[in-house]
């Protein structure tokens, strides 16, 4: 074959790769086409509220004056203000306590609805069916008019020889109320364990008990390893949604935290130094400072993950 043909060929061999690449790109164009949408909620309502926030975290804004930069002043105040130490406390106690008790009232009713038992589907829609308002302002308003004084809650103990009063005006009883409330809402980790436990095989029960093993010991060596990727899946994001509270406290304390600060969450706290004293880099500093604490935990949960949760079919 001569030189001149093969030149003569090569733009008749390139012409399918061009138009291959046309393609590719009308595709791709007609991909970020799509997407432009989402990039832009996501960079102006998302990344670019953040960004401010942080660079407002260093500085001494009142939402009237331009803000005016101090350094490190917001985050050193922090660590010396009393109710900033009671809202860390408040929410810690909570997410320690409300945390494991929500998931194992969430396990025990799962391990029920999975049982061969009649009308599940009616049980599990009423068990999940708290889940669905959320934390809304209503179910606030409901719980709050519970448990005050001359509340229901409030008349049945005084029928079982408890002390009247209510639980909202009294500090030792606001926690547990609070908790109460989250335990109340397990619906959204039950539906996910209950899908964990249709994964386990029946056959790891069977053999278990040919070989003596009961009820408990079932528990502990077949169930509790098999459900370790969801129990972590759900204790992971129960945690950061236990550091988020702030509706149900807003209504119940009325937006002060009351009494004694016994309610005064970390976002309740965040809320009243942004809009209620118009401080607004201090605010952005505890807002701050609390990604980077959940953040943190979420890398120990991951790094201890490795030691107890297994996955099916993982060799180790």
């Amino acid at each position: 074959m001569t030189t001149t043909t093969r030149a003569a060929q090569r733009p008749l061999a390139e012409a399918p790769r061009r138009r291959s690449s046309r393609r590719r790109r009308g595709e791709d164009l007609a991909g970020y086409a799509f997407l432009t949408p989402w990039l832009l909620g996501f960079f102006l309502l998302t990344v670019g509220p953040m960004l401010a926030s942080l660079y407002l975290s260093f500085t001494r804004y009142d939402l009237f004056n331009a803000p005016s930069w101090v350094g490190l002043e917001n985050y050193q105040r922090l660590f010396a203000d009393p109710r900033f130490i009671d809202s860390v406390q408040v929410t810690t106690l909570f997410a320690v306590i409300g945390v494991p008790v929500k998931l194992a009232a969430s396990l025990a009713v799962a391990m029920l609805l999975n049982m061969a038992l009649g009308a599940k589907g009616f049980y599990r829609s009423a068990f999940y069916l708290p889940s669905l308002v959320g934390a809304s302002v209503s179910i606030a308003i409901v719980w709050r008019a519970i448990f005050i004084d001359g509340g229901i809650v409030d008349r049945i103990g005084q029928g079982v020889g408890l002390e009247a009063g209510g639980w909202v005006g009294d500090p030792s009883r606001t926690l547990p109320m609070f908790i109460l409330l989250t335990v109340w809402q397990f619906g959204a980790p039950m539906v996910i364990f209950l899908a964990g436990l249709k994964q386990v095989p029946a056959e790891l029960y069977e053999a278990a008990s040919v070989d003596g093993a009961g009820p408990v010991r079932r528990f502990l060596s077949i169930t509790l390893p098999m459900l370790s990727p969801v129990i972590f899946f759900n204790l992971l994001l129960e945690t950061i949604n236990a550091f988020q509270v702030f509706a149900s406290a807003f209504i119940i304390s009325n937006g002060t935290g009351g009494p004694a600060n016994s309610t005064l969450f970390y976002t309740l706290y965040l809320y009243i130094r942004g809009f209620g004293d118009f401080q607004m880099g201090y605010a952005s500093a505890m807002a701050w400072l609390l990604v980077l604490v959940v953040g943190a935990i979420t890398l120990v949960f991951f790094k201890t993950s490795r030691s107890w949760v297994h996955y099916s079919g993982e060799t180790r």
